[in-house]
């Protein structure tokens, strides 16, 4: 299916602020850019270059005082994720050398000290595809989708312990508790057709039988319809915005619609 999504931020700065965005999509054999725009009003120079993780990232410099950013991405997209529940656990000196990150601990998502938990929720599942379903199941039926809970600095732990948050917390927790049981996994952001509310979305992938699969527990059953903006360790590695001053984002306005 081909999607077009549209991102507009306004945003204020008291004085110059020196920026780094990730709000470009970039094409891959799962999805592929057919067209877009990008405009920054008031116009300012700017350049781009690809993170340690493949995501694509823009630097700029806003003026002191108002500015808007637009986005606008046509993207050829999947009608439906990919399910496999007989897709296995790849031992990990088999895995192929850039997943290895994504087993390791991170500041949001503290994998190292969630296996008893994991184990738990786990339990009866053959490894591989059937433990990362059944987290994400654990998480859609134990946490609450509720705002206002969790803030910038909640990990995965805190949100187990709060049993609420949104949908970066329920991405923080199904990529630790699939961590400790040595499936690589990692934070996806992007967008995803007919969210309500409708907002830049994030999720998390796991490395299965030589493949990464989406999962998602904030939606009731597998969805695809989804633009991949950017993916990371945890959310700290794929903020949209990374400003180095200060700055006001004042209004967000997101639009997804099939074409």
């Amino acid at each position: 299916m081909r999607l077009r999504a549209r991102n507009r931020i306004e945003l204020h700065c008291v004085e110059d602020c020196p920026l780094a965005a990730m709000l470009r999509p970039r094409s891959n054999a799962d999805q592929w850019v057919v067209a877009e725009r990008y405009e920054i009003e008031p116009w300012v120079p700017a350049t781009e270059y690809v993170d340690g993780f493949g995501n694509l990232c823009q630097r700029f410099t806003l003026p002191a005082g108002n500015s808007v950013l637009t986005v606008e991405s046509e993207v050829e997209v999947a009608e439906q994720i990919a399910v496999d529940r007989k897709a296995p656990r790849v031992p990990p000196d088999q895995l192929p050398d850039d997943t290895l990150v994504y087993l390791l601990q991170s500041r949001y998502c503290p994998s190292d000290k969630m296996e008893e938990r994991a184990r738990e929720i786990v339990q009866g599942c053959a490894p591989g595809y059937p433990q990362a379903e059944r987290i994400q199941q654990w998480i859609r039926d134990n946490i609450e989708y509720r705002y206002g809970v969790s803030e910038e600095s909640t990990c995965a732990l805190d949100t187990l312990e709060l049993s609420a948050g949104v949908c970066r917390d329920f991405a923080h927790v199904g990529v630790a508790l699939c961590r400790s049981l040595m499936l690589p996994a990692r934070v996806v952001v992007g967008y995803l057709h007919e969210l309500d509310p409708m907002d830049m979305h994030a999720w998390y992938e796991v490395y299965l039988g030589g493949g990464w699969y989406a999962f998602d527990a904030t939606q009731s059953e597998p969805k695809g319809g989804r633009i991949v903006v950017a993916h990371g360790r945890d959310i700290a590695d794929v903020a949209f915005l990374s400003n180095y001053g200060p700055l006001e984002i004042t209004n967000m306005e997101v639009s997804v619609r099939a074409v």
